[in-house]
């Protein structure tokens, strides 16, 4: 380290302490709200996040006819409300991250089939793993080495992300692993009442729209991004399979985004026809 960084460093500190304190505040506010969720029966707590749910819903359709009225074209309309929808859930992030972790307590004990095997729920996110949640909710890189619950960390922002009926993908690098982790965490989707859903490479069209339907769709990069290419390529509005976009969260990132990128998605349509996506 040379004197010049040694100097800058110890007059405002090392980033990743400087990031820490400005995320410490969030962490206690969450612990805060979970400690007096204890007492709401099962069916209590159901309740709170559906109601959150509708609220977040009753906003989102608001700022569309807000943006509406202001006559704003299409694309211009859909990053006003996405906008605004980001505003609202970012409010509502301690509350929702509570009510995940009180879930996750719920739920510990409780025997699931993953693939066909016999598991049991044992995590309850620690303070790191809710750190980890609010960096991925912030659109930034949360690295986790393997075994620090990363796919829990995961289902935070997914959850919350998904609260006013938006299509949350989570891409992964392979079949196996989409499907287990979509089957592992939809019982904690499951308990919340959100739809989770799954694309393989064995789907045919009709299935791939059913999955996408979901609140919460995982599967390869190479999949989503067929799917959305042959999408751009559809005559019909009714032959796409996606919904809109809104938010994505990559697992294995260095992978999907560099090593997988090597291999182009080849599917192209005319350069100068018009965009089919709704």
């Amino acid at each position: 380290m040379s004197i010049i960084t040694k100097v800058v460093t110890g007059i405002f500190g090392k980033k990743s302490d400087r990031d820490m304190k400005a995320l410490s505040p969030f962490i206690d506010e969450i612990n805060s709200v979970f400690n007096t969720l204890g007492s709401l029966s099962d069916d209590a707590l159901k309740d709170k996040f559906q109601k959150i749910r509708d609220s977040s819903i009753e906003k989102s359709a608001v700022f569309r006819e807000e943006l509406i009225s202001e006559g704003l074209e299409k694309e211009d309309l859909e990053e006003g409300i996405y906008k605004k929808e980001q505003n609202f859930i970012d409010t509502k992030m301690v509350e929702v991250f509570a009510i995940v972790k009180d879930a996750c307590r719920r739920l510990f004990g409780s025997e699931f089939s993953v693939m066909n095997q016999k598991m049991k729920w044992e995590m309850i996110p620690y303070d790191v793993q809710l750190i980890g949640g609010i960096v991925l909710h912030q659109g930034k890189i949360a690295e986790m080495k393997t075994g620090e619950g990363k796919t829990l960390v995961s289902t935070m922002p997914i959850i919350l992300n998904a609260i006013c009926s938006q299509s949350v993908h989570v891409i992964t690098v392979n079949d196996y692993l989409a499907e287990r982790d979509s089957q592992w965490m939809g019982l904690l989707y499951d308990y919340l009442g959100l739809s989770v859903g799954c694309i393989l490479s064995s789907m045919n069209s009709e299935q791939r729209k059913e999955e996408y339907s979901r609140d919460i769709t995982y599967g390869t990069n190479s999949q989503f991004g067929f799917d959305y290419l042959r999408d751009n390529m559809s005559i019909k509005a009714e032959d796409q399979v996606q919904r809109k976009h809104s938010f994505a969260i990559v697992d294995e990132v260095d992978s999907v985004l560099i090593d997988e990128a090597r291999t182009p998605l080849i599917i192209s349509g005319n350069v100068d026809a018009p965009s089919n996506q709704q």
